[in-house]
């Protein structure tokens, strides 16, 4: 490390900034849900997310790889590009999080490098196979492959728990459903920490290759890999819960065995892609695997108006964090005032947008507040007309009282008097 200069060493510490965003960004990701359902309280949750992110940025290094040289061209590549392109993955982080939508920190890291690197050097500094095989097709696929398993496995739930009528037994499987749900989100917690802690690994390495520091394909240092981890362990303990809320009841609500579904099926998702090197995005794995299990409960909804913006997100996510990388990029090659003026810039608008989010706070107290209620839409009510009535468990969750009127007192039924 003797031979890290300022500029590196700032382009490390903005790093790992990004990754501290990244983390309170998707804790949303392992235990909205669980939270949600009430499986764990708020503070507990996160705190074990937390722990669980720390141990999974040690299991792989592959996604890491994939970044610090697949994605862009790493020779003649400068130091300020990397700079450029956190500085845009940052910003709309912290603007998707204050607007509560579970958008893709993982794109929006792609946008920042690849708008930055195409004003340094041009398109051909970007690898186009590589982000068309391992950033953009694991894109479209994650989420509808978490949410068709998430709904599959719902059903499935339910079907097998359709003749548990005996209220001793529906609340031995509730407990035993919340209990699953705290495992399963513990495996997302765990691929969580696997697959986006590289990520940071990745663009610190890539920035050490850029700066001579190391040689082009190494893999990431030892101190590398524990900043990564420690930093987006911290970013998680903080919570996101702004988008904790959108996932947990915005988009629909769940039940516990819907919660188990959706999180061992996204969990799925992310530890296979994280083994096969395809950077996903944790995010939408989840996102469509909690929208898969609403869609897989009789009667749930999901609500198309709050799915509908966070399509949206996903979308611009890569371009606009492209744009802003893209002109960070271009301030840079001014020389030091660029990157001065770029660095006032990133901290001035990080402080804008977390003096807007104190207008209306939200934290682990008023988290999961009810959300205003919406119709359900054409494509539930279609999915609800083709699913049968769920029993067992769903009795236990639809259970109500109905209070008598008042100052009336029930009255058994007697014969009619002529």
């Amino acid at each position: 490390m003797e031979h890290i200069t300022l500029l590196l060493a700032i382009v490390i510490v903005t790093a790992l900034v990004f990754d501290f965003t990244n983390g309170f960004h998707d804790t949303a990701n392992a235990m909205a849900t669980t939270i949600s359902t009430g499986a764990l309280k708020p503070k507990t949750a996160v705190a074990m997310s937390a722990v669980l992110n720390l141990i999974g940025a040690f299991l792989s290094v592959e996604v890491a790889k994939t970044i610090s040289g697949g994605i862009v061209n790493e020779d003649g590549l400068r130091t300020e590009v990397i700079f450029a392109a956190l500085v845009g993955a940052i910003l709309w982080n912290l603007l998707t999080w204050l607007v509560g939508l579970p958008s893709s920190s993982s794109h929006a890291l792609f946008g920042g490098l690849i708008g930055a690197a195409v004003m340094s050097a041009g398109w051909s500094s970007i690898d186009g196979g590589t982000v068309v095989t391992k950033v953009l097709l694991p894109a479209i696929a994650a989420p509808l492959v978490a949410g068709l398993a998430a709904l599959l496995a719902t059903r499935l739930t339910y079907r097998i728990n359709r003749k548990v009528t005996d209220e001793g037994q529906l609340k031995s499987t509730a407990k035993g459903y919340r209990a699953g749900q705290i495992a399963s989100a513990g495996l997302v917690s765990l691929a969580h920490g696997t697959n986006d802690a590289q990520k940071t690994m990745g663009i610190i390495t890539l920035a050490l290759v850029t700066g001579g520091v190391l040689a082009p394909g190494s893999n990431p240092p030892v101190w590398v890999i524990v900043s990564a981890g420690v930093a987006i362990a911290l970013g998680t303990y903080l919570g996101g819960w702004r988008i904790i809320r959108t996932m947990g009841s915005g988009l629909t609500e769940l039940r516990p065995p819907q919660g188990f579904a959706a999180q061992t099926s996204a969990a799925t998702v992310i530890l296979a892609s994280s083994h096969l090197g395809f950077s996903l995005s944790t995010t939408q794995s989840c996102s469509g695997a909690v929208m898969g299990a609403g869609l897989g409960r009789k009667g749930g909804v999901v609500r198309w108006s709050t799915a509908t913006r966070m399509f949206i997100a996903w979308g611009l996510t890569l371009p606009a964090a492209g744009l802003v990388g893209a002109g960070a990029e271009l301030l840079t090659k001014q020389g030091s005032w660029g990157v001065a003026v770029v660095a006032v810039l990133l901290v001035a608008g990080s402080g804008a947008i977390w003096l807007l989010s104190r207008r209306k706070p939200v934290d682990h107290t008023n988290v999961m507040d009810t959300q205003e209620a919406e119709p359900a839409g054409v494509v539930t009510m279609a999915m609800a007309a083709v699913t049968p009535p769920p029993t067992g468990t769903a009795v236990m969750e639809f259970e109500s009282t109905i209070p008598a009127p008042a100052g009336t007192t029930a009255d058994p039924a007697r014969p009619a008097t002529v």
